[in-house]
């Protein structure tokens, strides 16, 4: 998280997770002691279409400062999702759902990276 920090998101925790918010988007980290984050999500506020392009735009950064790897498929996966409100995908080690919410006080759109190695603690309780 001090590598968001350094890239200007403003951090606090919560219970179970890192919340690091820059402008408009946020970036969550499944808190503990695995050796990469078990959830890694990415969200923006706003109506579907802008907010996923702000996902896209932030993503190729945070996923290289939170050392997902591979990066690339996953941000070209995300690209190609504009309009669409939902999807799911796998890539390397994680599971890529993607949603957006237009119905509700807070329209948006979230990216979830949950690694598959982590098998213990790997959710919020």
């Amino acid at each position: 998280m001090a590598a968001l920090k350094a890239n200007k998101y403003s951090c606090s925790t919560d219970e179970a997770y890192e919340r690091c918010t820059q402008g408009t988007t946020s970036v969550q980290v499944l808190l503990g002691d695995h050796p990469r984050p078990p959830v890694l999500s990415l969200q923006a506020s706003g109506a579907p279409a802008e907010a996923t392009t702000k996902l896209a735009a932030v993503a190729p950064q945070v996923l290289e400062i939170a050392h997902v790897n591979p990066r690339q498929p996953i941000v070209d996966w995300l690209n190609k999702l504009e309009g669409k409100p939902a999807g799911s995908t796998k890539a390397g080690n994680w599971t890529i759902d993607f949603s957006t919410e237009s119905s509700s006080e807070a329209p948006g759109a979230i990216l979830t990276l949950t690694d598959t190695l982590c098998k213990t603690r790997c959710g919020a309780e």
